[in-house]
C-alpha cells in the first residue's frame, strides 16, 4: 500500500473528505449549466423579454464556460488548488446572490450573474478531474473519474427536472418557506454553496506542485472578443435579420477577423495560450469539429424543447423537466458503454450508429403540433440522448488518441474550447432562428380587436413554425455530422500512426 497522501506543505490529507467536498461543490455550480432551462418561459414573462433575448442566459454561460478552459490550465498550474477551488466557489455565491436580488427590470443583471456562475464553472469542470486524479492512486483511478463522470452527467441532466419541480410549488427549508419560483432555484443552491466554502477552509488542501507562470492577456482578450462579436452577430439575427450589416455581417465579420488575428498570434509564440497547431491532425480536427456538432445538437433543442411544451402544449415547468429527464438519464447510463464499445471497435461505427440515432429521433420535432403526446416526445428525446451518447465520449477520446503525449494538454483545451462556443454559437444559432420565424408569421395587431380566436390560433401557428424551423435546422446539424462521420478512421486510432504525423 502507498504511504499516507499528504499536501504541498507535507500534512496528511484526509482524500475522503477532500474529495466529497469537490464533488458537492462541482455538483451544485455544474448543476446551473442547464437548471434554467425548464425556467425560460418564466423568466420571458418576468423580464419582457422574446425567446431570443432570454437564450442569452444560456449562451453567455456557455460562452463564457468556453472562454474560461483555456484560462483553467493557466490557474491550476500558477494558483495553489486550495484558494483556486475556495475562490470558484466565492465567485459562484457571489454570481447566485446577485441573481436571487436581481429586479426584474434589470435583465443585464441576471446576465452578469450568470456570467460569475460560468466563470466558476470553467474553473471547477477541469479541476476536478486533476485533483482527483491526484488523490487516488493508479489502482484507483477508473472509479475516480467514474465519480467525477457521474457529476458531470448527473448534474446537467438532473437540472431541468429540479428547476421544474422548484417552480411548480412552494418549498419550506431550515423554518422558511421559499415561493415556488425562479429566484427559488439559485435561492435553494445557495446554502449549500456556503456550507461547502466552510468545510472547504479546512478540509481542502494544496495539492498540485504550482509554477510561476505569467497568463498572455493579449491571447485572452482576442479570444474573448473574436467568439463573443460572432455570438452577438448570430444572436442579433432573431431581431434585425441575416442580413442587417449593423447587427449582424458587421459583427460577425470582425470577430472572423479577431479569431484570425488570433490564430495567427498563437502560431509564433513559443508558448501558445491555446496551440492550434494540433489542427494539423486531420483526425484531431474532424473529431473537434464533430464533437461541436454534437453539442449544437443537443444543446440546441434542450433549450427549445421547454419552451415548447410550456408556451404551446401549456405543461407546468414541472412536468416539462420530467418530459426530458429520462433522455438525461438514458445519456448518463449509455456513456459508459459507449467507452466499453470505444474500447473495443473504435469510434467510426459507433459515432455513425450514434448520429443515425440522432437524426432518427430529431426529424419527427419537425412535425410537432399542440396535441402531440408527451410520450412521444420523451421517447424522441431518449433516441436522441442514447445517440449523443454513443458518439461524445468515444469522439472525445479518438480525439486524444491521435495526439502525441506532450499534446494532449494543449489539445483538451482546444477541443473544450471550441466545443463549448459551438454550443453557445448553435443556441444563438437555433433560438434566432425559431424567433425569426415567429416575427415573420406574427399576425397583425389589428386582428386581435377584430377577430381574438383567429388572432391566438394564427399566433400558435406561428410558435409552431419557429419551433419546426429551429428543429430542422439542428437535424441539418445532424445530417452533417453523420456524413463527416464516415471521413473517421476505423478502429482505434493512435499518435503513433504515420498517417497521422502529417500536416
Amino acid at each position: 500500500m502507498s504511504s499516507e497522501l499528504k499536501d504541498m506543505n507535507g500534512k496528511p490529507i484526509n482524500k475522503i473528505a477532500m474529495m466529497a467536498l469537490l464533488l458537492i461543490g462541482s455538483f451544485v455550480i455544474i448543476l446551473m449549466q442547464t437548471s434554467l432551462g425548464t425556467a425560460l418561459p418564466s423568466l420571458m414573462t418576468a423580464f419582457n423579454v422574446d425567446s431570443a433575448g432570454v437564450q442569452w442566459l444560456t449562451t453567455i454561460f456557455l460562452m463564457v464556460n468556453g472562454i474560461m478552459v483555456p484560462v483553467s490550465a493557466f490557474l491550476n498550474t500558477r494558483v495553489p488548488t486550495k484558494y483556486l477551488y475556495l475562490s470558484a466557489l466565492l465567485i459562484y455565491i457571489i454570481g447566485t446572490v446577485i441573481a436571487v436580488v436581481t429586479p426584474t427590470n434589470a435583465f443585464w443583471l441576471l446576465m452578469v450573474a450568470r456570467a460569475l456562475q460560468a466563470v466558476a464553472a470553467g474553473i471547477v469542470m477541469p479541476l476536478m478531474q486533476v485533483v482527483a486524479l491526484a488523490l487516488f492512486g493508479e489502482e484507483s483511478r477508473g472509479k475516480a473519474l467514474g465519480m467525477v463522470g457521474l457529476v458531470i452527467g448527473m448534474a446537467p441532466a438532473l437540472g431541468p427536472t429540479l428547476s421544474g419541480w422548484i417552480l411548480d410549488q412552494d418549498h419550506t427549508f431550515l423554518g422558511l418557506t421559499i415561493a415556488g419560483n425562479w429566484r427559488s432555484i439559485f435561492m435553494l443552491v445557495l446554502p449549500i454553496a456556503i456550507v461547502v466554502l466552510l468545510i472547504s477552509f479546512i478540509y481542502f488542501k494544496n495539492i498540485l506542485p504550482t509554477r510561476d507562470v505569467k497568463l498572455n492577456v493579449r491571447s485572452l482578450i482576442e479570444s474573448t472578443f473574436g467568439f463573443g462579436l460572432i455570438l452577438f452577430g448570430s444572436a442579433m439575427v432573431s431581431d434585425h435579420g441575416w442580413m442587417s450589416f449593423t447587427w449582424v455581417i458587421l459583427p460577425m465579420l470582425l470577430g472572423l477577423l479577431v479569431i484570425a488575428e488570433f490564430a495567427w498570434h498563437q502560431s509564433r509564440m513559443k508558448v501558445p495560450f491555446l496551440d492550434l497547431s494540433v489542427f494539423k491532425n486531420r483526425q484531431f480536427t474532424i473529431t473537434t469539429i464533430l464533437v461541436s456538432l454534437t453539442f449544437i445538437a443537443m444543446i440546441g433543442v434542450e433549450m427549445v424543447l421547454p419552451i415548447y411544451m410550456q408556451r404551446v402544449r401549456g405543461l407546468s415547468p414541472l412536468n416539462s423537466g420530467l418530459t426530458l429527464l429520462p433522455g438525461a438519464l438514458m445519456m448518463g447510463a449509455l456513456s459508459p458503454l459507449a467507452g466499453y464499445l470505444y474500447d473495443k471497435h473504435g469510434a467510426r461505427r459507433l459515432v455513425i450508429f450514434g448520429f443515425s440515432l440522432v437524426f432518427i429521433g430529431t426529424v419527427p420535432f419537425y412535425k410537432l403540433t399542440e396535441t402531440t403526446p408527451t410520450i412521444f416526445i420523451t421517447t424522441l428525446y431518449m433516441l436522441r440522448m442514447a445517440g449523443i451518447a454513443l458518439t461524445m465520449m468515444p469522439l472525445t477520446s479518438s480525439a486524444m488518441g491521435v495526439l502525441r503525449q506532450n499534446q494532449v494538454a494543449q489539445g483538451t483545451a482546444v477541443n473544450n474550447t471550441i466545443r463549448q462556443v459551438a454550443a453557445s454559437l448553435g443556441t444563438a444559432v437555433l433560438s434566432s432562428i425559431m424567433q425569426s420565424v415567429i416575427n415573420d408569421h406574427t399576425p397583425t395587431s389589428s386582428l386581435k380587436i377584430k377577430d381574438p380566436l383567429e388572432y391566438a390560433q394564427q399566433m400558435l401557428n406561428a410558435g409552431l413554425s419557429g419551433f419546426h424551423a429551429s428543429f430542422l435546422c439542428a437535424a441539418g446539424f445532424v445530417l452533417v455530422a453523420f456524413i463527416l462521420a464516415f471521413f473517421l478512421h476505423k478502429g482505434k486510432v493512435t499518435a503513433a500512426e504515420p498517417e497521422e504525423e502529417k500536416a
